[in-house]
């Protein structure tokens, strides 16, 4: 890097925070604790993975070792970026290092693509600490390559020789670490040498349970978007005449808009699985939003925040249904689609191979989204929803009600919105110093692993509503966390992705403050992320972990 901000050259000198069991990185043993199975559909899983399922969960504990023979480690980012993922590889490379001086590590550059094509770089002390505590993963740069084929992990395992690596770590969301589970099995069974460790990365907060709390980059991205929602809730109650529909990243699981709401108390936070819980049409959505305008407008507000998760219109029944029959109905018709000339044309050629209902609902709705429903398709076949301007349709869906309601004379306020979708702006930020913590801390922690011999698991630290010093190391099985999903039109074992918890306490909170938050204005304005300062401050935690652990404890 040949200039750097000042920002940036004083978080250079950062010590990330970790478990004390790493005080001195040496003498460390895996402990095996209870075995375990699958989260779903044992019998499939455990007969599609018979070299890895039913491993013991690990933790480790102080203890005699032998002197470690130096090795060679491969690393990939994969998937979107999330803040961390810089300090996850430092920390790798860290424990590597303090495991054997000799220990080398090698990148595989634009992610599992660069693992099955041989491009890499060697990552040296010098480069890393380039890269400590800084967001983005542009160190060896990402990609969505799924690594499914034989083929493939031949190619890798190619590479991998070449290069005397015998442990590989793969850094990314459930899918990469189904991947990753994959990798590990395949390996396994083939008697190739290699080891697969995984570590949770996603800022969508589902890839968590009762062994991983929180995915790296969750923290950060969502304190990113609170303060963006709390300066726009600022300028709304200053300016006092729009109403904010702001979109939030998260395909599957509304972790992101629960825990945005919870920090900023906006008017109205919409959560999917309450949606699909409720069987809530997309009529009941738009009513509950106006009966709040109208609400807030008797008491003379003509101003408010709507908070929307951007995987809200799967969740929504009759739009549930549409998209499931969209997935399947479109796998292997791509190109069909594709050599049509117009969109009018395409519109009317889905119509034709849905059932009568769906093409029904298809045919009703405006044709920007119709034809946002039928872009290319994501990495899995599946409709790619970040693509649908839903914070748009519900605007104009809103919009129209109001204007009913006006002529009923039930609504006399006036109602202006503005739309908008955060998404990339959390994906790269500075993490915050949880996030720069436990990111090293997984790095390290994947180290343990790799020299503790372990294949097919998945780093894991805990204890993280305490100091990082009591926070507590292992490695969970991959195959504890899969179950059997819908791909491409086939079933296939994956990473059980975690939706919002409904009787969970975090949920619980946004229901006992709803009715007030929505009439009232008590928006909180969290401000940037701080990383000097104050211990309550700098390293302050999600409401969403505070609330889970202080349930269970």
């Amino acid at each position: 890097m040949e200039k750097i901000s000042l920002l940036q050259k004083e978080r250079a000198g950062y010590r990330p925070k970790m478990p004390a069991i790493f005080s001195d990185g040496k003498n460390i043993v895996a402990v095996d604790g209870k075995k375990t199975g699958s989260v779903g559909n044992q019998k499939e899983i455990e007969s599609m993975f018979p070299e890895t399922y039913g491993l013991p969960l690990i933790h480790f504990e102080k203890g005699k070792t032998d002197k470690f023979p130096s090795i060679n480690v491969g690393v990939i980012l994969s998937g979107g970026q999330a803040p961390g993922g810089h300090n996850v590889i430092s920390g790798l490379y860290d424990g590597l290092k303090m495991l054997n001086v000799d220990n080398r590590l090698y990148g595989f550059l634009g992610g599992p693509g660069g693992f099955v094509d041989n491009h890499y770089k060697e990552l040296t002390a010098s480069l890393i600490d380039e890269y400590r505590n800084t967001g983005g993963f542009d160190i060896i740069g990402s990609g969505r390559t799924k690594l499914e084929k034989p083929e493939q992990f031949e190619e890798g395992l190619k590479n991998l020789k070449a290069l005397n690596i015998q442990a590989l770590v793969i850094i990314g969301g459930d899918d990469s670490n189904t991947n990753a589970g994959v990798l590990a099995e395949y390996y396994k069974k083939n008697n190739a040498g290699i080891q697969v460790i995984g570590c949770p990365k996603t800022i969508d907060g589902d890839l968590k349970n009762d062994m991983i709390e929180i995915s790296f980059g969750f923290d950060t991205a969502t304190k990113v978007y609170s303060e963006l929602i709390g300066n726009i809730a600022r300028d709304a109650n200053s300016a006092k005449k729009y109403w904010h529909f702001i979109k939030l990243m998260g395909r599957s699981a509304s972790h992101i808009a629960l825990e945005c709401g919870l920090k900023t108390q906006p008017n109205v936070t919409l959560v999917s699985e309450e949606v699909e819980a409720k069987s809530m049409p997309l009529s009941r959505i738009v009513d509950d939003i106006a009966d709040v305008i109208v609400k807030r407008a008797e008491n003379g507000d003509n101003f408010g925040i709507v908070l929307i998760p951007e995987g809200l219109i799967e969740f929504i029944p009759e739009m549930k249904s549409l998209i499931t029959e969209l997935n399947d109905t479109l796998a292997g018709r791509s190109d069909k689609l594709e050599s049509l000339n117009s969109q009018k044309e395409k519109r009317e050629y889905v119509g034709s191979i849905i059932s009568e209902k769906s093409a029904e609902l298809y045919a009703s709705l405006p044709e920007d989204i119709a034809d946002q429903l039928i872009m290319d398709r994501d990495p899995h076949g599946n409709v790619q929803v970040s693509r649908i301007e839903t914070e748009k349709l519900l605007i104009k869906m809103v919009t129209d009600v109001l204007k009913k309601r006006k002529k009923q004379g039930i609504y006399s306020g006036k109602f202006s919105a503005l739309s908008h979708f955060f998404g990339y702006e959390g994906r790269c930020a500075a993490p915050s110093n949880f996030d720069a913590d436990y990111a090293y801390s997984l790095g390290y922690t994947a180290a343990a692993l790799v020299g503790s011999g372990k294949t097919g698991y998945m780093s894991s630290v805990r204890n993280l509503i305490k100091e990082p010093k009591d926070w507590s190391a292992g490695g969970v099985p991959l195959t504890m966390m899969m179950n059997m999903e819908r791909r491409h039109g086939e079933d296939k074992p994956v990473i059980r992705k975690a939706l919002v918890d409904l009787e969970g306490m975090p949920f619980k909170k946004l229901l006992e403050n709803r009715s007030k938050w929505a009439e009232k204005t008590c928006y909180l304005y969290p401000g940037p992320i701080q990383y000097f300062g104050p211990d309550r401050v700098t390293d302050q935690k999600t409401e969403t972990l505070i609330l889970e652990k202080n349930k269970k404890e």
